[in-house]
Protein backbone atom coordinates (compact mmCIF):
# COMPACT_ATOMS: atom_id res chain seq x y z
CA UNK A 1 0.00 0.00 0.00
CA UNK A 2 2.58 2.34 1.17
CA UNK A 3 4.84 1.38 -2.28
CA UNK A 4 1.88 2.23 -4.30
CA UNK A 5 1.27 5.72 -3.16
CA UNK A 6 4.68 6.41 -3.82
CA UNK A 7 4.88 5.33 -6.87
CA UNK A 8 1.59 7.48 -7.46
CA UNK A 9 3.00 10.94 -5.56
CA UNK A 10 6.04 10.72 -7.78
CA UNK A 11 3.89 10.57 -10.74
CA UNK A 12 1.50 13.44 -10.21
CA UNK A 13 5.04 15.28 -8.36
CA UNK A 14 6.69 14.90 -12.19
CA UNK A 15 9.29 13.81 -10.68
CA UNK A 16 12.13 11.89 -13.27
CA UNK A 17 9.88 13.32 -16.27
CA UNK A 18 10.93 16.32 -18.74
CA UNK A 19 9.94 19.72 -17.89
CA UNK A 20 7.07 21.00 -20.87
CA UNK A 21 8.25 23.65 -22.71
CA UNK A 22 5.44 26.32 -22.88
CA UNK A 23 7.43 28.47 -25.86
CA UNK A 24 7.88 25.58 -27.90
CA UNK A 25 4.18 24.25 -26.88
CA UNK A 26 2.81 27.71 -27.75
CA UNK A 27 5.01 27.91 -30.95
CA UNK A 28 3.65 24.50 -32.74
CA UNK A 29 -0.06 25.77 -31.77
CA UNK A 30 0.34 28.74 -33.60
CA UNK A 31 1.81 27.36 -36.57
CA UNK A 32 -1.19 24.72 -36.68
CA UNK A 33 -3.33 27.95 -36.65
CA UNK A 34 -1.75 29.20 -39.17
CA UNK A 35 -1.99 26.72 -41.75
CA UNK A 36 -5.62 25.69 -40.39
CA UNK A 37 -5.48 29.54 -41.34
CA UNK A 38 -4.39 29.29 -44.32
CA UNK A 39 -5.91 26.12 -45.67
CA UNK A 40 -9.32 27.60 -45.28
CA UNK A 41 -8.22 30.86 -46.71
CA UNK A 42 -7.29 28.74 -49.87
CA UNK A 43 -10.15 27.05 -49.46
CA UNK A 44 -12.46 30.12 -50.24
CA UNK A 45 -9.80 31.43 -52.84
CA UNK A 46 -10.69 28.44 -55.11
CA UNK A 47 -14.17 29.12 -54.47
CA UNK A 48 -14.15 32.25 -55.55
CA UNK A 49 -12.57 31.43 -58.51
CA UNK A 50 -14.69 28.58 -59.25
CA UNK A 51 -17.54 31.06 -59.03
CA UNK A 52 -15.77 33.74 -61.23
CA UNK A 53 -15.08 31.16 -64.03
CA UNK A 54 -18.79 30.46 -63.57
CA UNK A 55 -19.55 33.92 -63.78
CA UNK A 56 -17.56 34.83 -66.45
CA UNK A 57 -18.19 31.64 -68.89
CA UNK A 58 -22.51 32.88 -68.00
CA UNK A 59 -21.32 36.37 -69.29
CA UNK A 60 -19.75 35.08 -72.30
CA UNK A 61 -22.38 32.67 -72.69
CA UNK A 62 -24.89 35.68 -72.62
CA UNK A 63 -23.01 38.18 -75.01
CA UNK A 64 -23.08 34.96 -77.40
CA UNK A 65 -26.62 34.84 -77.15
CA UNK A 66 -27.01 38.80 -77.14
CA UNK A 67 -24.49 39.09 -79.88
CA UNK A 68 -26.90 36.36 -81.88
CA UNK A 69 -30.26 38.30 -81.11
CA UNK A 70 -28.27 41.17 -82.55
CA UNK A 71 -27.25 39.90 -85.21
CA UNK A 72 -28.92 40.63 -89.39
CA UNK A 73 -29.41 38.06 -90.83
CA UNK A 74 -31.04 40.03 -93.96
CA UNK A 75 -30.08 42.13 -96.64
CA UNK A 76 -30.51 44.86 -98.81
CA UNK A 77 -29.34 45.34 -102.50
CA UNK A 78 -29.43 48.11 -104.60
CA UNK A 79 -29.44 48.14 -108.19
CA UNK A 80 -28.64 51.05 -110.63
CA UNK A 81 -27.77 52.18 -113.89
CA UNK A 82 -24.31 52.95 -114.39
CA UNK A 83 -25.56 56.01 -117.00
CA UNK A 84 -26.71 58.36 -114.51
CA UNK A 85 -22.72 59.31 -114.19
CA UNK A 86 -23.90 60.70 -118.10
CA UNK A 87 -26.49 63.28 -116.86
CA UNK A 88 -23.37 65.18 -114.81
CA UNK A 89 -21.48 67.83 -117.22
CA UNK A 90 -18.09 67.65 -115.96
CA UNK A 91 -15.65 65.14 -114.07
CA UNK A 92 -15.98 66.62 -110.64
CA UNK A 93 -19.85 66.90 -110.93
CA UNK A 94 -19.69 62.51 -112.04
CA UNK A 95 -17.31 61.99 -108.80
CA UNK A 96 -20.18 64.40 -106.60
CA UNK A 97 -22.96 62.81 -107.19
CA UNK A 98 -21.25 58.82 -107.22
CA UNK A 99 -20.08 60.48 -103.86
CA UNK A 100 -24.02 61.27 -102.96
CA UNK A 101 -24.77 57.60 -104.19
CA UNK A 102 -22.39 56.20 -101.82
CA UNK A 103 -23.34 58.55 -99.09
CA UNK A 104 -27.69 57.33 -99.87
CA UNK A 105 -26.21 53.80 -99.67
CA UNK A 106 -24.17 54.00 -96.45
CA UNK A 107 -27.04 55.52 -94.55
CA UNK A 108 -29.45 53.37 -95.29
CA UNK A 109 -27.01 50.12 -94.36
CA UNK A 110 -27.09 48.83 -97.90
CA UNK A 111 -25.58 45.59 -98.17
CA UNK A 112 -24.95 45.20 -101.99
CA UNK A 113 -24.62 47.63 -104.79
CA UNK A 114 -24.73 46.46 -108.53
CA UNK A 115 -24.41 48.47 -111.51
CA UNK A 116 -25.74 47.68 -114.41
CA UNK A 117 -25.31 48.75 -117.99
CA UNK A 118 -28.62 50.35 -119.11
CA UNK A 119 -27.85 50.04 -122.94
CA UNK A 120 -27.79 45.89 -122.20
CA UNK A 121 -24.43 45.18 -123.72
CA UNK A 122 -23.73 41.50 -123.75
CA UNK A 123 -20.05 42.31 -122.26
CA UNK A 124 -19.64 42.59 -118.63
CA UNK A 125 -17.39 46.23 -117.45
CA UNK A 126 -14.09 45.15 -115.27
CA UNK A 127 -12.88 47.78 -112.48
CA UNK A 128 -9.09 46.72 -113.44
CA UNK A 129 -7.29 48.22 -116.19
CA UNK A 130 -6.69 51.62 -117.59
CA UNK A 131 -9.13 54.43 -117.89
CA UNK A 132 -10.27 55.04 -121.56
CA UNK A 133 -12.65 57.55 -120.78
CA UNK A 134 -16.84 58.30 -119.78
CA UNK A 135 -17.54 58.88 -123.28
CA UNK A 136 -17.73 55.89 -124.07
CA UNK A 137 -20.82 53.12 -123.73
CA UNK A 138 -20.57 51.08 -120.49
CA UNK A 139 -17.39 53.15 -119.23
CA UNK A 140 -19.65 55.31 -116.66
CA UNK A 141 -20.51 51.56 -115.02
CA UNK A 142 -16.97 51.38 -114.54
CA UNK A 143 -16.18 54.39 -112.91
CA UNK A 144 -19.26 54.68 -110.61
CA UNK A 145 -18.48 51.03 -109.27
CA UNK A 146 -14.70 52.35 -108.79
CA UNK A 147 -15.38 55.46 -107.01
CA UNK A 148 -17.90 53.33 -104.82
CA UNK A 149 -15.29 50.52 -104.05
CA UNK A 150 -12.92 53.60 -102.93
CA UNK A 151 -15.39 55.17 -100.60
CA UNK A 152 -16.41 52.04 -99.12
CA UNK A 153 -13.03 51.19 -98.21
CA UNK A 154 -11.82 52.18 -94.81
CA UNK A 155 -9.21 55.04 -95.25
CA UNK A 156 -6.06 53.06 -93.83
CA UNK A 157 -6.05 50.83 -96.82
CA UNK A 158 -6.74 52.71 -99.64
CA UNK A 159 -2.99 53.11 -100.50
CA UNK A 160 -3.14 49.09 -100.98
CA UNK A 161 -6.12 48.43 -103.23
CA UNK A 162 -6.38 51.90 -105.35
CA UNK A 163 -3.42 53.44 -106.93
CA UNK A 164 -3.34 56.89 -108.91
CA UNK A 165 -6.36 56.28 -111.58
CA UNK A 166 -8.15 59.14 -113.50
CA UNK A 167 -11.60 58.20 -112.45
CA UNK A 168 -10.44 59.12 -108.55
CA UNK A 169 -8.56 61.78 -109.62
CA UNK A 170 -11.57 63.96 -107.28
CA UNK A 171 -12.64 60.95 -104.87
CA UNK A 172 -10.29 62.68 -101.92
CA UNK A 173 -12.73 65.78 -101.94
CA UNK A 174 -15.98 63.65 -101.48
CA UNK A 175 -17.41 63.54 -97.52
CA UNK A 176 -16.53 60.14 -96.23
CA UNK A 177 -19.10 57.57 -95.50
CA UNK A 178 -17.94 57.26 -91.43
CA UNK A 179 -19.06 53.90 -91.56
CA UNK A 180 -18.26 51.63 -88.89
CA UNK A 181 -15.89 49.24 -90.00
CA UNK A 182 -13.60 52.54 -91.12
CA UNK A 183 -11.67 52.77 -87.12
CA UNK A 184 -9.78 55.12 -85.88
CA UNK A 185 -6.01 54.15 -85.28
CA UNK A 186 -6.72 54.01 -81.43
CA UNK A 187 -10.46 52.82 -81.51
CA UNK A 188 -11.34 49.76 -79.31
CA UNK A 189 -13.16 47.17 -81.59
CA UNK A 190 -14.01 43.40 -82.30
CA UNK A 191 -13.30 43.19 -85.43
CA UNK A 192 -11.19 45.29 -87.73
CA UNK A 193 -10.57 45.18 -91.74
CA UNK A 194 -7.38 44.58 -92.90
CA UNK A 195 -4.71 43.64 -95.74
CA UNK A 196 -2.05 40.77 -95.45
CA UNK A 197 1.10 42.11 -95.48
CA UNK A 198 3.94 40.47 -97.18
CA UNK A 199 5.81 39.69 -93.99
CA UNK A 200 7.67 36.67 -92.99
CA UNK A 201 6.38 34.87 -90.76
CA UNK A 202 7.42 31.23 -88.81
CA UNK A 203 6.18 27.89 -89.94
CA UNK A 204 2.69 27.37 -88.17
CA UNK A 205 2.35 31.11 -88.23
CA UNK A 206 -0.17 32.97 -89.23
CA UNK A 207 0.52 35.71 -91.37
CA UNK A 208 0.62 39.48 -90.34
CA UNK A 209 -2.32 42.00 -91.29
CA UNK A 210 -2.24 45.50 -91.14
CA UNK A 211 -5.61 46.67 -89.10
CA UNK A 212 -4.95 50.05 -88.99
CA UNK A 213 -3.55 49.90 -85.08
CA UNK A 214 -0.20 50.76 -83.43
CA UNK A 215 0.56 47.20 -83.97
CA UNK A 216 0.17 44.37 -86.91
CA UNK A 217 -1.97 41.46 -86.08
CA UNK A 218 -1.13 38.17 -86.21
CA UNK A 219 -4.05 35.85 -87.55
CA UNK A 220 -4.75 32.20 -87.35
CA UNK A 221 -4.00 31.25 -91.36
CA UNK A 222 -1.50 31.87 -93.89
CA UNK A 223 -2.63 33.92 -96.43
CA UNK A 224 -1.71 35.17 -100.20
CA UNK A 225 -0.15 39.16 -98.93
CA UNK A 226 -2.48 41.86 -100.56
CA UNK A 227 -5.87 40.13 -99.53
CA UNK A 228 -8.35 42.33 -97.88
CA UNK A 229 -9.29 40.36 -94.80
CA UNK A 230 -11.95 40.90 -91.72
CA UNK A 231 -10.41 40.22 -88.33
CA UNK A 232 -11.92 39.67 -85.28
CA UNK A 233 -9.12 40.66 -82.79
CA UNK A 234 -8.63 38.49 -79.18
CA UNK A 235 -10.71 39.70 -76.45
CA UNK A 236 -7.22 39.20 -74.41
CA UNK A 237 -4.81 40.96 -75.99
CA UNK A 238 -1.32 42.06 -74.67
CA UNK A 239 -0.72 45.57 -74.97
CA UNK A 240 2.84 44.91 -74.41
CA UNK A 241 3.22 42.04 -77.30
CA UNK A 242 4.89 42.83 -80.55
CA UNK A 243 1.56 41.91 -82.27
CA UNK A 244 -1.51 41.84 -81.63
CA UNK A 245 -3.27 38.36 -82.09
CA UNK A 246 -6.78 37.51 -83.89
CA UNK A 247 -8.69 35.02 -86.44
CA UNK A 248 -9.73 35.54 -90.14
CA UNK A 249 -13.80 35.29 -90.18
CA UNK A 250 -16.15 35.91 -92.83
CA UNK A 251 -17.05 39.75 -94.53
CA UNK A 252 -20.20 38.92 -93.08
CA UNK A 253 -20.11 38.08 -89.85
CA UNK A 254 -19.53 41.60 -88.28
CA UNK A 255 -23.11 41.81 -89.75
CA UNK A 256 -24.76 38.08 -88.87
CA UNK A 257 -23.15 38.21 -85.31
CA UNK A 258 -22.87 41.55 -84.12
CA UNK A 259 -25.39 43.21 -86.15
CA UNK A 260 -22.61 46.09 -87.30
CA UNK A 261 -22.89 47.81 -90.67
CA UNK A 262 -20.14 46.64 -92.18
CA UNK A 263 -20.20 48.29 -95.76
CA UNK A 264 -21.54 47.27 -98.90
CA UNK A 265 -19.81 45.19 -101.93
CA UNK A 266 -20.09 46.49 -105.36
CA UNK A 267 -20.78 44.35 -108.34
CA UNK A 268 -21.15 45.08 -111.91
CA UNK A 269 -24.04 43.42 -114.55
CA UNK A 270 -24.06 43.71 -118.15
CA UNK A 271 -27.72 43.96 -118.49
CA UNK A 272 -31.17 44.23 -115.94
CA UNK A 273 -31.45 40.93 -116.24
CA UNK A 274 -28.26 39.88 -115.16
CA UNK A 275 -28.41 41.18 -111.83
CA UNK A 276 -31.24 39.37 -111.18
CA UNK A 277 -29.44 35.62 -112.44
CA UNK A 278 -25.80 36.64 -111.09
CA UNK A 279 -27.26 36.95 -107.85
CA UNK A 280 -24.12 36.21 -105.06
CA UNK A 281 -27.15 34.73 -102.60
CA UNK A 282 -27.22 30.82 -102.94
CA UNK A 283 -31.22 31.27 -102.88
CA UNK A 284 -31.11 34.55 -104.81
CA UNK A 285 -32.95 37.18 -103.96
CA UNK A 286 -36.59 36.55 -102.64
CA UNK A 287 -38.08 40.27 -102.93
CA UNK A 288 -37.56 42.17 -105.24
CA UNK A 289 -39.09 45.72 -105.87
CA UNK A 290 -38.94 47.82 -108.85
CA UNK A 291 -39.23 51.23 -108.50
CA UNK A 292 -41.19 53.72 -110.99
CA UNK A 293 -43.91 56.52 -110.93
CA UNK A 294 -46.25 54.27 -112.41
CA UNK A 295 -46.38 51.94 -109.85
CA UNK A 296 -48.59 51.29 -107.15
CA UNK A 297 -48.15 53.21 -103.75
CA UNK A 298 -45.31 52.60 -101.21
CA UNK A 299 -48.06 53.83 -97.80
CA UNK A 300 -50.27 51.35 -98.77
CA UNK A 301 -48.22 48.61 -99.53
CA UNK A 302 -46.81 46.13 -97.24
CA UNK A 303 -43.90 44.18 -97.20
CA UNK A 304 -43.63 40.13 -96.84
CA UNK A 305 -40.95 38.59 -94.63
CA UNK A 306 -37.86 38.36 -96.57
CA UNK A 307 -34.04 36.99 -96.26
CA UNK A 308 -32.55 38.98 -99.24
CA UNK A 309 -34.00 42.48 -100.85
CA UNK A 310 -33.44 43.89 -103.89
CA UNK A 311 -34.70 47.77 -104.94
CA UNK A 312 -33.90 47.98 -108.44
CA UNK A 313 -33.43 51.95 -110.10
CA UNK A 314 -34.30 53.45 -113.24
CA UNK A 315 -31.93 55.89 -115.17
CA UNK A 316 -33.17 58.79 -116.98
CA UNK A 317 -35.71 57.40 -119.17
CA UNK A 318 -36.68 54.44 -116.08
CA UNK A 319 -37.12 50.60 -116.33
CA UNK A 320 -38.70 51.10 -119.23
CA UNK A 321 -35.85 51.77 -121.30
CA UNK A 322 -33.59 49.30 -119.67
CA UNK A 323 -36.24 46.31 -120.43
CA UNK A 324 -36.14 47.55 -124.09
CA UNK A 325 -32.58 47.17 -124.39
CA UNK A 326 -32.18 44.00 -122.57
CA UNK A 327 -32.41 41.38 -125.45
CA UNK A 328 -32.27 38.54 -122.97
CA UNK A 329 -36.12 40.17 -121.89
CA UNK A 330 -39.65 39.25 -123.77
CA UNK A 331 -41.64 41.48 -121.98
CA UNK A 332 -42.61 45.19 -122.28
CA UNK A 333 -43.88 46.44 -118.81
CA UNK A 334 -40.92 46.38 -116.25
CA UNK A 335 -43.38 45.24 -113.44
CA UNK A 336 -43.95 41.76 -114.42
CA UNK A 337 -40.11 41.08 -113.64
CA UNK A 338 -40.35 42.23 -109.97
CA UNK A 339 -42.84 41.00 -106.77
CA UNK A 340 -43.51 45.03 -106.16
CA UNK A 341 -43.29 48.02 -108.73
CA UNK A 342 -43.99 50.46 -106.25
CA UNK A 343 -44.39 54.67 -106.44
CA UNK A 344 -42.37 55.55 -103.64
CA UNK A 345 -42.91 59.47 -104.20
CA UNK A 346 -46.21 59.58 -104.84
CA UNK A 347 -47.66 63.19 -105.74
CA UNK A 348 -44.16 64.47 -106.69
CA UNK A 349 -44.02 68.18 -107.16
CA UNK A 350 -41.49 67.29 -110.12
CA UNK A 351 -41.58 65.89 -113.76
CA UNK A 352 -38.62 64.07 -112.78
CA UNK A 353 -36.93 62.29 -109.53
CA UNK A 354 -32.92 62.06 -110.27
CA UNK A 355 -31.79 58.39 -109.49
CA UNK A 356 -29.53 59.86 -106.51
CA UNK A 357 -33.03 61.34 -105.14
CA UNK A 358 -34.92 58.16 -105.45
CA UNK A 359 -32.49 56.37 -103.25
CA UNK A 360 -32.67 58.63 -100.48
CA UNK A 361 -36.57 58.58 -100.98
CA UNK A 362 -37.37 55.55 -101.51
CA UNK A 363 -35.27 53.79 -98.58
CA UNK A 364 -36.40 56.16 -96.45
CA UNK A 365 -40.00 54.84 -97.39
CA UNK A 366 -39.23 51.28 -96.98
CA UNK A 367 -37.26 51.62 -93.73
CA UNK A 368 -39.95 51.23 -91.50
CA UNK A 369 -41.56 48.89 -93.95
CA UNK A 370 -38.46 46.13 -93.82
CA UNK A 371 -38.20 47.19 -89.81
CA UNK A 372 -42.14 45.14 -89.33
CA UNK A 373 -41.62 42.42 -91.70
CA UNK A 374 -38.15 41.19 -90.31
CA UNK A 375 -39.76 41.52 -87.22
CA UNK A 376 -42.44 39.42 -88.43
CA UNK A 377 -40.42 36.69 -89.51
CA UNK A 378 -38.77 36.97 -86.50
CA UNK A 379 -41.85 36.14 -84.43
CA UNK A 380 -42.50 32.75 -86.63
Amino acid sequence: MEASTSKKNKRFSGEGEEKVNWKKWKAEKNEQKRRWKEGKLMQQLEKQKQTKEEELKQQQSQEEEKEKAEGRVYTVSVALPGSVLDNAQSPELRTYLAGQIARACAVFCVDEVVVFDEQGEDSKGTVAGEFTGVGKRGEACVQLARILQFLECPQYLRKAFFPIHHDLQFAGLLNPLDSPHHMRIDQEAKFREGVVLDRPCKAGKGSFVNCGMRKDVQIDKQLQPGLRVTVRLDKNRNTESRVYKGVVVAPHVPRTEGGLYWGYSVRLASCLSAVMTECPFKDGYDLTIGTSEKGSDVDATALPPFRHMLVVFGGLQGLEASVDADTNLDVSDPSVLFDLYLNTCPGQGSRTIRTEEAILISLSSLRQKIATAVSDQAKR
